[in-house]
C-alpha cells in the first residue's frame, strides 16, 4: 500500500515537472509576443495600479507639502460630509438616472443594429452602413459637442431652420432641463452604437451556418432565425457586456456631459464626475474628491460581483 502511494506521488511529481518544462519551452518560443506585451502591462501598472496608493487621501486631510504619509488622519471626515450633504444626493440621483436611461436605451441599440446589418445581403452596402455607423466613435466629445451645438442651435442650426419653416419655435435641447437628458441619451447612442455593434457582428460570424440551414429547412423565416438562432447564440456575449456595463453605472459619461451642459441644466445633468472635477481640479479639495471616487468605485465593484452572482445562479453564463 505504501509502495503504491509512493509510486502515485512520484508520478504526480513527474507530471508536475513535465508540465513546468512544457510551459517554459512554450514561453521561450513565444518570447517575442511576451516582449511585445510588456509596454501594455507597464502602462497598465503605472496608470491603473500605482495610483491605488493615493486612496489614503480619502482618509486624511491631504496637504501637498506634507504628502500622503505626512498628512493627518481625519476620522472619516470627508465621508461624513459626503453622505450628510443634500447636494451629493442630487448628483447621485442624476448619475443613476442618466446611467439607467443609457443602459435601458443604449445597451440594446448595438444588438439591434448588428442584427439589421447581419441581414443585409448587399456586401458593399453592408460595409458602407458599418463605416458610417461607427465613424462618430472615433471623434472626441470636444469635436462632437461643437457639431451638436451648431446643429441644435435655435438661431443658426439645422433644427432651428426646420422649425422656422413651419413657424414654430425651436426646442432648446441644450438648455431645457426637461429635454437635456433625452438629448444626452440619443446623442450617446449615435456616437457608440456603431462601434458597439462590431462586437456582436464578430460573435455572429462565429455562429455555425448549419444552424441557419436547418432553420430554413424547417421553414423558419429571417425574423424567426434571428430570434431563435442568432439571439440565443449571442447570449454569452450579451451577458458579459451587460455585467461590465452595470459596473460602470456611476460613470454617466463625463466627456459628453462636460462638453454639453451648462449651469441652466445643472439640476438634471450635474453628475458625480463633473462634481469631482469642479471640487478636485478647480477647488483643489483632493481628499474629498478621492473619497467620492472611492465611493463610486466600491459601488461599481459591488454591482459587478452582485450581478455576476445573480446571473450565474439562473444561467451558466458569467464573468467567472
Amino acid at each position: 500500500m505504501r509502495f503504491a502511494t509512493a509510486q502515485t506521488a512520484s508520478a504526480a511529481l513527474q507530471r508536475t515537472a513535465l508540465g513546468r518544462r512544457e510551459r517554459w519551452h512554450r514561453a521561450k518560443r513565444m518570447r517575442l509576443l511576451y516582449l511585445a506585451l510588456l509596454p501594455g502591462v507597464a502602462l497598465l501598472f503605472v496608470f491603473n495600479y500605482l495610483p491605488i496608493y493615493g486612496i489614503i487621501a480619502a482618509f486624511k486631510d491631504y496637504r501637498f507639502n506634507l504628502g500622503f504619509l505626512g498628512s493627518e488622519w481625519n476620522d472619516f471626515h470627508h465621508f461624513k460630509i459626503l453622505f450628510g450633504h443634500p447636494f451629493f444626493w442630487r448628483i447621485f440621483r442624476n448619475t443613476v438616472i442618466i446611467s439607467v436611461l443609457r443602459i435601458a436605451f443604449g445597451f440594446p441599440a448595438p444588438i439591434i443594429l448588428a442584427l439589421l446589418i447581419n441581414e443585409l445581403a448587399n456586401q458593399k452596402f453592408k460595409r458602407v452602413v458599418q463605416s458610417v455607423s461607427y465613424l462618430p466613435y472615433f471623434f472626441s466629445w470636444v469635436v462632437l459637442a461643437g457639431i451638436l451645438v451648431e446643429i441644435l442651435s435655435p438661431q443658426r442650426g439645422i433644427v432651428g431652420y426646420l422649425f422656422g419653416l413651419v413657424d414654430q419655435p425651436a426646442p432648446l435641447l441644450l438648455t431645457d432641463p426637461g429635454l437635456f437628458r433625452p438629448m444626452l441619451v440619443a446623442t450617446g447612442i449615435w456616437q457608440e452604437v456603431g462601434w458597439g455593434s462590431v462586437i456582436y457582428l464578430a460573435a455572429m460570424a462565429a455562429i455555425d451556418p448549419e444552424l441557419y440551414e436547418t432553420g430554413r429547412i424547417d421553414g423558419a423565416n429571417r425574423l424567426q432565425q434571428a430570434v431563435h438562432i442568432t439571439l440565443p447564440s449571442l447570449l454569452p456575449v450579451v451577458t458579459i457586456l451587460f455585467i461590465l456595463r452595470l459596473g460602470t453605472v456611476l460613470n454617466a459619461g463625463f466627456d459628453q456631459i462636460f462638453n454639453l451642459y451648462s449651469p441652466l441644466v445643472y439640476e438634471v445633468a450635474d453628475i458625480i464626475d463633473t462634481y469631482v472635477y469642479r471640487q478636485g481640479i478647480i477647488e483643489r479639495q483632493y481628499g474629498f474628491t478621492t473619497a467620492v471616487g472611492l465611493f463610486k468605485n466600491v459601488i461599481g465593484v459591488a454591482l459587478i460581483v452582485g450581478s455576476n452572482s445573480v446571473i450565474k445562479r439562473y444561467s451558466e453564463y458569467g464573468l467567472w
